[in-house]
């Protein structure tokens, strides 16, 4: 069976996570003590045991979720002979697809992604940003209520930044902006238009500050070519130079995450199943709305790996 690994990004994260894989498999353990060896912070208790208010603080989410699908894709190499034709990663889940692509060092991404974590909330002051939710427009609609909010609310910003599946859509922008456009979604019809809980404004404008400094801090860190080939959200491109990763990764920040081109990349690619690495589901989920001929397997649990494992196939 032709497959492609994908990593998830902020969201997925949750107290007690993973615990029940680090019972049985030690390579959880062991690469979140070195995710907290690079970060000088003991990760695993964070996650373990909270307070979710403290895992929820982006600065921790991006490592603790970074680390989280390295760990499980470091069990999956150890189970499965057959290599990948293809990774991804949503958003953040592009550092632990590159990670796991021997692009980046684990130690030098989790202490990155921490420090994005830190650009992003420091870009926008704490409550000027907010995301939503749209399901139920197509993207063009999407765009055209953007566009109308960003009309009627003079001066802020409100854009598409998620294009998660065939009628879901994220926007973000200015709080008042995408408050607007909320309300001008559901009034041409959205099935729902809902804000989401987060304080960070990602992929859009406001986040081209951050972008600035994280281009800063990337040029300090050491990248090589991918051994699995990585398509990056801003382009869907597998990208192989050091300096062409470090412009998607800082583009990233301020543009669209193109999820469903990026399933779309994989079918064409001949990929028959997709494995998601990591805490959650929500690719999974994703992607069964995006192409129903691909499988989706998840590996956030024992039941789950071990399914993916089997379906996969060529086990050691």
């Amino acid at each position: 069976m032709t497959y492609a690994v994908v990593f998830p990004g902020q969201g997925s994260q949750s107290i007690g996570m993973l615990m029940g894989l680090a019972e049985v498999h030690a390579q959880i353990k062991e690469t979140f003590q070195e995710a907290s060896d690079a970060l000088g912070y003991d990760l695993w208790q964070r996650v373990q045991n909270g307070p979710e208010e403290e895992l929820n603080k982006t600065h921790i989410t991006q490592p603790a979720m970074l680390a989280g699908g390295v760990a499980v894709w470091r069990i999956w190499q150890s189970q499965v002979k057959a290599q990948p034709v293809a990774m991804a990663g949503h958003s953040l889940g592009e550092y632990s697809a590159l990670v796991a692509a021997d692009s980046l060092s684990l130690s030098d991404a989790v202490t990155l992604v921490a420090d994005r974590g830190r650009f992003m909330q420091e870009a926008v002051p704490s409550g000027k940003g907010a995301m939503a939710a749209i399901l139920g427009l197509d993207d063009d609609k999407v765009g055209e209520v953007c566009a109308e909010a960003a009309k009627n609310v003079v001066g802020e910003v409100v854009t598409a930044v998620n294009y998660n599946s065939p009628g879901q859509v994220v926007i973000a922008g200015n709080t008042a902006a995408v408050n607007c456009a909320v309300e001008l979604a559901r009034k041409a019809g959205a099935k729902r238009a809902l804000p989401l809980p987060v304080s960070v404004p990602s992929h859009c404008s406001l986040m081209m500050p951050a972008a600035e400094r994280l281009a800063e801090r990337l040029a300090g860190v050491a990248i090589q070519a991918p051994v699995i080939p990585v398509f990056n959200n801003v382009d869907v491109q597998a990208e192989n130079t050091a300096d062409a990763i470090r412009d998607a990764l800082k583009r990233q920040l301020f543009s669209p995450v193109r999820w469903v081109d990026t399933v779309q990349a994989f079918a064409e690619q001949g990929v028959q199943q997709v494995v998601e690495c990591g805490p959650g589901k929500v690719l999974a989920g994703l992607n069964k709305r995006i192409n129903r001929e691909m499988t989706g397997l998840t590996t956030s649990d024992l039941a789950g790996l071990d399914k993916a494992v089997q379906a996969v196939g060529e086990g050691k």
